[in-house]
């Protein structure tokens, strides 16, 4: 097999294609949306468990220093933008433990769970593709996959041989708003038919970022206004840059593989570190000082990917495992506080032969976190977590009909000494689903699901001040389960030159765990609480194409989507910081060595608001792009894209922040890619 040299986004990575673990076959060819992330490899549109993926040029577009920003044009997709250097994905309305974030199948091992303003330890730019997974699969990858699961496929570890006996890849690429500047280099070493070792390494340096207008929003700058204190008033004219937004990011990475068709071994080594600062959220209080918080991080890691071939009922046994060693600091050297993490997650999986129409796969997962904050704001005491589960994953397809199921059974056990805390949990999640081929061009789906998770140890345990949110937060130690029971509606229609693809949902929590502002005020501080209630989130989304030319050498097509949700707190009102009604459109032409893409996206305004949260208002950017490949053949692609060409202020409903940090104003980018 000729291998592939991906690289993306000023990152430079080499490796062969394959599959999200070795005992799947290769991935699809560029531009092929085959799901490797699910239990079994196939086109998104034919199966229950609803997937996005985000692959080829459009990833080319996409990727940003941050794996929120990255997806954040995906169906039912938002990120928490808490600035432009941390940033999770919010899925249909849910974030941090409700949404599973993964690199090749594996946690991250930071601690982005624990705040927004914590950075996932995973660099997207080294991603060939990257999947958000939703429904029945989910429950393989944890009971926090509650709200879906994104995975991101960098493939540290070869998966094939190459053919030649060296493959490089190198990259580079340039950013205005924020004076990005990205490159890399990666080196694919033959060492024989079976053994392939593999090395890499990227940097990224950025300024502060460059907003569209006022850095305040409209209500803030009233407030600055009139404010007796010269300094205050002065905060109104705040414009143009983000204070103290710049970041510097470096990773390095080795990896080996021995590959035989009875069986594969392969490891990686990672090396992750980053410094970056957070926008500064103005205290307009007379005399306050204004806090500048600066994180540095830096992240060992060590991955394990193993499979043999078996005979009998079962066709495969696999393992994946994760360790590592996480550190940050945030603050200054007096009142800064360092959080560490070690964690180890493993996952031994059995692939069932295929038998007539059933299928199936069954394992076990463990899970090991062990951390520690110390310092004067260490707001969550020294904990350890401990989680084990069983899973299965079926499907049986039985004329037209696909039927899937899962289940999974997880115990979690949270201690810490310090605190005096010990308690264990055990969580039991079912989902199932059917889909249909009902008609020529028509396929029907309902997936139905009861899941449940444990809380986590920071919404037990958090009791303190926390600089890089400048807020006071509160745990509770005797929350219980969190479950959530829901259904969902899938519709997907095609023609010979369009398809439209549309589902609705609803989820019923109870015992559901979240975040929100007291109005109270500890150590000059706004207090946040976690509680515990009932909710309601229910909402759609619909994705369409449509190709108006198709001939060879030459494809035109127009694409769009819309996506809302809606979510209630019984007894409490909407719930904080979710996404408003969103549409997205774009038109794209793509010739044998060309590609230009515009589109246009609009958040409508958000009013949906607790007691101590504004209104967002609405916004639209424009984004162009545009791709070449010069030399037919040659793997040397040019990119140039501006997104929100027009310049506006935009500010995103679900960040902490959107009061005090807009989104990147107009932002061009160039990007060169080649292989040898």
């Amino acid at each position: 097999m000729t291998p592939r040299l991906l690289l993306a986004g000023g990152i430079l990575l080499a490796f062969p294609v394959a599959a999200i673990a070795a005992d799947d076959p290769p991935d699809p060819p560029e531009g092929e949306d085959i799901v490797v992330t699910g239990t079994f490899q196939r086109d998104p549109r034919d199966g229950a468990s609803p997937v996005s993926v985000l692959a080829g040029e459009a990833l080319d577009r996409s990727l940003r220093p941050q794996i929120g920003e990255a997806l954040a044009r995906l169906p039912g997709v938002s990120a928490t933008s808490f600035g432009p250097n941390a940033s999770r994905p919010i899925l249909r309305g849910l974030a941090g433990e409700r949404v599973r974030v993964l690199t090749d199948g594996i946690g991250p091992f930071d601690v982005s769970n624990t705040s927004a303003d914590h950075a996932v330890a995973i660099d997207p730019l080294l991603a060939g593709r990257i999947e958000v997974l939703r429904g029945p699969a989910s429950l393989r990858f944890g009971s926090s996959a509650i709200g879906g699961v994104v995975n991101v496929l960098d493939r540290r570890i070869p998966t094939t041989v190459p053919d030649t006996p060296v493959a490089v890849q190198a990259r580079g690429s340039l950013g205005s708003a924020a004076d990005e500047r990205s490159a890399g280099a990666n080196i694919g070493v033959r060492l024989s038919d079976r053994f392939v070792v593999a090395g890499g390494g990227s940097l990224t340096d950025t300024g502060d970022l460059r907003v569209g207008g006022p850095v305040l929003s409209a209500s803030l700058r009233d407030q600055a206004r009139a404010s007796t204190d010269p300094a205050i008033r002065g905060l109104a004219d705040l414009s143009g840059r983000l204070a103290n937004t710049g970041a510097r990011t470096r990773t390095a990475n080795l990896g080996a593989a021995f590959i035989d068709d009875g069986g594969d071994l392969g490891v990686a080594i990672t090396r992750y570190e980053t410094e970056y600062g957070l926008p500064i959220r103005y205290d307009l209080t007379p005399g306050a000082e204004q806090e500048a918080v600066r994180i540095k991080a830096d992240q060992w890691r060590a991955d394990l990917r193993a499979s043999v071939a078996l005979s009998g009922v079962f066709e495969r046994l696999s393992l994946r495992a994760g360790y590592a060693d996480y550190t940050h600091f945030e603050g200054d050297p007096v009142t800064g506080t360092t959080f560490a993490n070690k964690g180890l997650e493993a996952r031994a999986e059995l692939r069932q032969r295929r038998r007539g129409g059933w299928q199936g796969v069954s394992g076990a997962q463990t899970f090991f976190r062990d951390f520690r904050a110390v310092g004067a704001e260490a707001f969550v005491p020294p904990n350890d977590t401990t989680q084990n589960g069983v899973f299965t994953l079926q499907e049986v397809a039985i004329g037209p009909v696909r039927f899937e199921g899962g289940g999974r059974v997880e115990w979690t056990g949270i201690r810490s000494q310090v605190a005096g805390f010990d308690r264990d949990f055990t969580a039991t999640s079912i989902a199932g689903g059917a889909f249909a081929n009902v008609a020529k061009g028509v396929k029907l789906g309902l997936n139905l699901s009861s899941t449940a998770r444990a809380p986590a140890a920071e919404e037990l345990l958090a009791d303190g001040a926390h600089i890089g949110t400048q807020s006071y937060e509160i745990g509770d130690r005797s929350f219980g389960i969190e479950r959530a029971r829901g259904v969902e509606l899938i519709a997907r229609l095609s023609g010979p030159a369009w398809r439209l693809d549309a589902s609705a949902y609803r989820t019923r929590f109870a015992g559901y765990i979240y975040e929100f502002e007291t109005g109270q005020v500890i150590q000059d501080l706004p207090v946040f609480c976690f509680a515990q209630g009932r909710a309601t989130y229910r909402g759609f989304e619909v994705e369409g194409e449509a190709r108006f030319v198709e001939r060879p050498g030459l494809t035109v097509k127009a694409d769009g989507l819309v996506d809302a949700v809606r979510a209630t707190i019984d007894g409490f009102g909407p719930a904080p910081r979710i996404p408003p009604l969103r549409l997205l459109g774009g038109i794209e032409g793509r010739g044998d060595r060309l590609g230009l893409r515009a589109e246009v996206e609009h958040s409508t305004r958000q009013t949906r608001v607790t007691g101590f949260e504004r209104s967002t208002g609405a916004f639209s950017l424009v984004n162009l792009s545009a791709d070449w490949t010069p030399l037919a053949g040659r793997k040397l692609r040019l990119t140039l894209s501006a997104s929100n060409l027009f310049d506006v202020v935009a500010r995103r409903h679900a960040s902490f922040l959107k009061d005090y940090a807009p989104l990147a104003g107009r932002d061009v980018r160039l990007g060169l890619s080649v292989g040898l």
